[in-house]
Parts: C-alpha cells; structure tokens; sequence
C-alpha cells in the first residue's frame, strides 16, 4: 500500500490554492488584456500573477523541491518533489466569462503525481486528491459511479481540435461508441468524473501541468487515469490522457483509441 502523503504537503498545496484564488477573482468578467503565447494560446495578468504567489509559497516552504508552472516555467525539476502548477487551466473559458476554468495543483514525487487540486475560485468549489486519501469535494468525500458499458458512458473533452491528424480519428472512434459527448469543461470535467457525474474524459496535446493534479484526485475517487497506451501518468508522459469513473471501461476505451 502507497504510503499517505505528508499533511504538510496537503497543507501547502491548500495555501497555494487559496492564495491563486485571491488573486484570480478580482480578474474575473473584468476587462483585461489578453496576450497570444507561441503556441497562439491565451494569457493574461490574472495567470501570471496567480502563478507568482504560488511560486513564492513553495520556495519559502520547501526551498529544495522544484517547480514545474505553466506561466513561469521549469526550476529544479530533478528534485525529488516537484509542484506541478497550471494558475488557470481553461484559460479561454476565464477570458470569456464562462466559471469552468480552475487552478490545478499537483505535486509529484520520483516524477509521479501524489496529490492533486483543482480549485475553482468563483463557484468555490475545491476537489483535493493525494496518496492514501479518499479524495473529497470541499471536505465530503466523493466517489466515481459505475458504468461498465461504453453504449451507456458520458464522454467530454475540451475540443476536437487537440486531436491532431490520426488521433481525431482514434478520438472519433470512441466518441461513436459512447451514449453522449460534451465539449468545453476543461479541468473542470475531471471535477465531474470524480464526483460522479460523468463517465469519461479523453484528451491529447496536453503539458504535465494540465495532468498531474487530475490524476490523484480520480483514482482517490476510485477510478482511473492513464495514458492513451495503459501507462501511468507523470512527467515523463506523451500528454495523451484518458480518465475513467469506472475502471472496466479503461480496457475498451484504450482499445478504440488505439485502433484495435
């Protein structure tokens, strides 16, 4: 059995999304400018800064771990511990008024991810996951739901477009095969899917920072997040993701995804 993170780790990561929660909301349905990142992805002060403060956090408690931020880059990623931090995940949906972006925090150890929030600053709601706890919904405890059956699952993903070339087909393939798809939640789908509510979440061309804190919450839920081919999910991963509430759907939903 994992040994159960460290209270102390819990207790910073809950500071850290407490205080990028200070900072975003002031941001939120206020205009603001919005800059185009090289890949053509949005930002803006309100990711930047809450990044900031987190950073700050992490080294005045635990100056030897590293830090691995969407906004502010890579510092010590050989450490044993590292903070996987994505200010605002959703970014788009922020900028456009719509509250289904959040705050993802992970912290991985050896590379793995072993604790994971993600907080939603203007709903108020925070699904916090780590090794050797049930992972909760603003404290209460929450589960997964079961569905064994593809024809039966509710399926989302951000967008079509983070499939490209062959993986839309693979993406399409599994779409077919399940009772109804949505589009556009974000992080906040993994929320979902660790709640109960839904049933899969597939993506690609995703970074550690969009990953790492989704996968200790749904497995502390009960269920299970690999990549596309079966492996765990870490820094090291290929940024392919598929997220099941009940884990005898990941045998079937791996197989259309990968053709077979």
């Amino acid at each position: 059995m994992s040994r159960a993170v460290d209270p102390a780790y819990l207790a910073l990561a809950n500071k850290l999304a407490d205080a990028a929660a200070t900072v975003i909301r002031p941001y939120f349905r206020k205009p603001l400018a919005v800059d185009d990142k090289a890949d053509l992805s949005p930002v803006t002060i309100a990711d930047r800064e809450a990044e900031a403060v987190m950073r700050r956090l992490i080294g005045e408690t635990f100056p030897d771990h590293g830090i691995f931020g969407e906004e502010h880059g890579q510092d010590r990623t050989d450490a044993e511990y590292v903070w996987v931090l994505d200010p605002i995940d959703g970014t788009k949906s922020f900028i456009s008024g719509m509250p289904v972006f959040g705050t993802l925090i992970a912290l991985a150890h050896k590379g793995r991810p072993i604790l994971g929030i993600i907080d939603q600053p203007i709903s108020g709601e925070r699904w916090v996951g780590a090794q050797g706890h049930p992972s909760t919904l603003n404290g209460a405890k929450i589960a997964t739901r079961a569905c064994a059956d593809l024809k039966q699952a509710t399926l989302f993903s951000t967008s079509p477009d983070l499939f490209p070339g062959e993986k839309l087909k693979a993406f399409e393939r599994l779409r077919d095969s399940v009772k109804l798809t949505r589009y556009g939640a974000d992080c906040y789908a993994y929320g979902l899917l660790s709640a109960g509510f839904i049933d899969l979440v597939v993506e690609d061309s995703l970074k550690p920072y969009d990953y790492c804190a989704l996968a200790a919450i749904i497995e502390g839920a009960g269920g299970i997040a690999t990549d596309w081919d079966g492996k765990p999910l870490g820094l090291d991963s290929p940024g392919h993701v598929v997220a099941c509430g009940d884990p005898r759907l990941i045998g079937a939903a791996r197989a259309l995804l990968r053709g077979a």
